[in-house]
């Protein structure tokens, strides 16, 4: 039994090549999930072109398998010698099992028979399959994402006046039948082909779009200091804000899909042209992530300001307050899925809600502290005198607090507050 595996990395992925049991084995032993690599659509190509024969039947009679590189699968991995890029973008390796059972990781320095990757056209087109997998990966989690949020894609897009957002739909209908017919084919004809090329421009068109949208909310919030007026900014940013991101994940997962079939394309047609199609076109993802990144991040760091400014007038506007900080973690939770769904990074985490009983007490410790009180925290005492804070005042040292009550309120009375009696739920 040959126990040698090779290995093949890029920046998203890890493939392994060889006997289909020792690959088996290592991927039981590290419990790592994997997709078919495809091979056998591989080596078709291969002996179709101008490799030689014997090449493409050796790649067909090889297993593999494809490993996405998220951060569990790279700490297992990490357990083997590391891995070192080649100047090309993919790493190669040799993976050895030996008596005990252990891994080794040898790069490949020069060509040999043992080592099919040492080929630079079985190299491509593994890399070019790599990449394809990498992108049906994201795919399928765009997929389970926008299931997640429940979002109905096709009917925000119906509700856009603008005929090129909305025909996305079309575009959608189009690039699903010609993913279906390379299934079943194995390959993208003219014919297929010819159906999905022009499609790009209305999924930029619509791209672009959804990123105006999400500027938009950006400026309102930056422009909006009042904590009233950013109760309905922020409402609104809660409530458009998941539906702009759903079309902008179904634009990238539509995008995606083009790119897989324009790679079998090159494939298929220009093989020699591959790697470097390829490598164009993640290039070009990278870019369409960095598109929406851009925008995405910004409307983070605005909803986060808005939450802070409403923070910080909890005391003189505790409702208003926190509908804002609500709206904002609503916002900032749909920021963070779709960015992990788009391999995004953020940090802004969800902002916690300054409770008013908290931010009295800040205000009595600075008025104790400085012997001394402004007009405006001598007038936010008073109200919190008036008695917001009797429902927790045996809790927090009501000795304390009830020393700066006015002199004229009976303890009796029920607590009242601008808007009437104050439930003790109420904060």
């Amino acid at each position: 039994m040959n126990d040698e595996i090779e290995v093949l990395q890029d920046g998203d992925g890890v493939a392994l090549i060889g006997d289909a049991r020792a690959i088996d084995r290592f991927l039981d032993e590290h419990q790592l999930p994997s997709r078919d690599l495809d091979l056998p659509r591989l080596s078709g190509v291969l002996r179709a072109g101008s490799v030689a024969g014997q090449i493409g039947s050796d790649v067909a009679a090889q297993s593999g398998r494809w490993i996405k590189l998220t951060k569990e699968s790279a700490d297992q991995l990490k357990t083997l010698d590391a891995m070192k890029g080649s100047g090309d973008g993919v790493a190669r390796a040799i993976l050895r099992q030996n008596g005990k059972n252990k891994h080794i990781l040898e790069f490949v320095k020069s060509p040999g028979a043992r080592s099919l990757l040492s080929n630079p056209a079985v190299l491509a087109g593994a890399a070019g399959v790599m990449a394809q997998l990498a992108m049906q990966q994201t795919m399928d989690e765009i997929t389970d994402y926008l299931a997640a949020i429940d979002a109905k894609v096709d009917d925000i897009l119906r509700a856009q006046k603008d005929a090129v957002v909305a025909g996305m739909i079309g575009v959608d209908f189009v690039l699903r039948e010609a993913m279906t017919i390379r299934e079943q084919v194995g390959r993208v004809s003219d014919v297929t082909w010819s159906k999905v090329q022009a499609t790009g421009q209305t999924i930029a068109q619509t791209q672009a779009h959804a990123l105006l949208q999400l500027d938009a909310l950006a400026d309102k919030l930056e422009k909006t200091r009042k904590v009233d007026d950013l109760v309905n900014v922020s409402r609104s940013a809660e409530a458009q804000t998941a539906d702009w991101l759903a079309v902008l994940a179904k634009c990238f997962q539509l995008q995606d899909a083009v790119a897989i079939l324009e790679l079998d394309r090159v494939l298929d047609a220009e093989p020699e042209t591959l790697e470097q199609h390829r490598i164009g076109v993640h290039v070009a993802r990278d870019h369409r992530r960095g598109a929406i990144g851009e925008t995405t991040v910004r409307l983070l760091a605005r909803i986060d300001a808005a939450a802070a400014v409403a923070n910080a007038k909890v005391l003189t506007n505790p409702r208003s307050s926190r509908s804002v900080v609500r709206s904002s973690n609503v916002v900032i939770g749909s920021l963070h899925d779709a960015h992990q769904v788009l391999g995004i990074e953020s940090g802004t985490g969800l902002v916690d809600e300054r409770r008013w009983i908290e931010a009295a007490g800040d205000l009595r410790d600075r008025a104790v502290n400085t012997g001394a009180l402004r007009l405006g925290d001598a007038r936010a005492l008073g109200e919190l005198a008036g008695g917001r804070l009797r429902s927790v005042s045996g809790r927090v040292g009501g000795d304390a607090l009830r020393s700066i009550r006015r002199p004229h309120e009976d303890a009796s009375e029920p607590p009242t507050g601008p808007e009437g009696p104050v439930s003790r739920s109420d904060y």
